[in-house]
């Protein structure tokens, strides 16, 4: 029961500071992650979605969140209860880019596919966020585009400088 107690004060409190930590988004991006899994940009990203390589694209944040706005053809997977068998149809040398806010639990759920034999994962550097800064659409639920960018709390988004904030 303390464990569990712990955990939560560090996920309310220990995950809010990582981003009162930081003086630029730059330096958070740089450090937030530990990198182990390989990163690319949203430059990068919007360029592989013109190609017509086989990708996948999986949003790590809460269906709340997805709700509000995602990538162009995401699909949901979240974090707190991602199970990696709702992806057991895909074949395990798709490229795939998982993202969330800003990279952190990303790159947890990037580790669980690494872990389950996908070969080819990447962790997209600055999440959503970064995408929307650079300019790049979102979509809401119904598919269409929107400005509108879940913000997670109001710790993290400061970061977020394009777009229309929502907290839930």
């Amino acid at each position: 029961m303390k464990k569990q107690i712990l955990i939560i004060f560090f996920l309310i409190f220990g995950i809010n500071s990582f981003a009162q930590n930081y003086e630029t988004f730059e330096e958070l991006k740089n450090n937030i992650i530990s990198k182990t899994i390989p990163l690319i940009s949203a430059e990068d990203l919007k360029k592989a979605e013109n190609t017509k390589s086989a990708l996948l694209i999986i949003d790590a944040r809460e269906k709340g969140e997805y709700n509000v706005s995602h990538i162009k053809r995401a699909q949901h997977v979240g974090y707190n209860n991602f199970n990696i068998s709702k992806l057991k149809k895909i074949d395990k040398n798709t490229i795939v880019i998982v993202y969330c806010s800003v990279g952190y639990r990303s790159e947890k759920v990037g580790e669980k596919l690494k872990k389950a034999g996908f070969k080819k994962v990447m962790n997209l550097k600055g999440g959503i966020f970064d995408w929307k800064n650079k300019g790049y659409p979102v979509y809401d639920n119904e598919e269409k585009e929107t400005e509108k960018v879940h913000a997670y709390d109001r710790s993290w988004g400061k970061w977020l400088i394009n777009g229309e904030k929502v907290y839930e």
